[in-house]
């Protein structure tokens, strides 16, 4: 089953100040041993929250531990101050905010990466064998669209579908190109349960998350009448419900959390769209889920 009907983009996101990878042995320096490694995430940032997900998905709380942070970063320069230590050992004079999320080796008390997609991708290949296969074998060009349209189709439109400095039609454009996105979301999982093969893949993880952000943060900023229109994608948000409903998904899913999260870094001006919830998040995760992870700090 291909994605072609969904194009692909250039992904935006920002580059990590760490990229190291889980090699297959002791050779590649980080390889895959038990408890060495530990995350570092804050579920009310949308890489957090993908990557908390897949964690739960592939049940690795026992071989790899993840520390939960408080949603809004504690320092001047927009950062986590008990990540710190990891930042200042991992590279000499770091002037950069240390921000989450983290892979980090217990071993010698370093950041192995902060690129969310590297990380969850060696989570599931390294540790996750006999476990659910999040990137099926020949399904990694599918899941790259995936991430891609994400990215720029739905992500950085909605951005610009609600940016208060822009033209007007600047904001039309951007509009477009997020409900030409949905359009083609919704007509592709008509009718299917998962998004590229019969059982949940990252591609999944990766829309869902894409999913609650647009519905949690990006329609405060857009007018009511362009939240109706992205809510009229049926099949799309049938399949963001029954997934919130999924224990893996919705027991990470704080609402609290992304809202405060949302209100400390956002400047822009909130319209009447805020007020046109798409789906109620909360009773839908609420069918399925356990206690939430406690939070490390304030």
């Amino acid at each position: 089953m291909s994605v072609t009907p969904l194009a692909a983009h250039t992904s935006t996101r920002p580059a990590p100040a760490f990229r190291g990878r889980i090699g297959r042995d002791a050779r590649s320096g980080h390889y895959a041993v038990p408890r060495r490694y530990r995350l570092h995430l804050s579920t009310a940032c949308p890489d957090g929250l993908r990557i908390a997900v897949a964690h739960a998905l592939l049940g690795l709380d026992d071989i790899c531990p993840a520390t939960f942070l408080p949603p809004v970063p504690d320092t001047a320069d927009g950062g986590h101050a008990v990540l710190r230590p990891l930042y200042d050992a991992s590279a000499h004079r770091y002037r950069g905010p240390a921000l989450a999320p983290v892979l980090s080796d217990d071993w010698s008390g370093r950041i192995v990466s902060t690129h969310a997609p590297d990380i969850t991708r060696d989570l599931a290949r390294r540790f996750g064998r006999g476990r659910l296969e999040l990137y099926p074998c020949g399904a990694e060009s599918e899941i790259e669209a995936v991430e891609d349209m994400c990215a720029q189709g739905v992500e950085e439109a909605a951005q610009g579908a609600g940016a208060a400095g822009a033209e007007p039609a600047e904001r039309d454009e951007a509009l477009g190109t997020l409900l030409r996105s949905l359009g083609a979301l919704d007509r592709w999982l008509d009718g299917r349960t998962h998004m590229i093969r019969n059982q949940i893949t990252a591609a999944d993880v990766e829309l869902w998350v894409t999913l609650v952000q647009l519905d949690t943060v990006h329609r405060h900023h857009l007018d009511a009448t362009a939240v109706q229109r992205i809510a009229a994608h049926p099949a799309l948000w049938d399949y963001a419900r029954r997934l919130a409903a999924h224990p893996a998904f919705g027991a990470h899913l704080d609402l609290d959390a992304i809202a405060r999260r949302h209100h400390a870094r956002c400047q822009g001006l909130e319209a009447a769209g805020a007020a046109v919830q798409i789906l109620d998040w909360a009773a839908h995760a609420a069918a399925g889920t356990g206690t939430r992870p406690q939070v490390e700090g304030p």
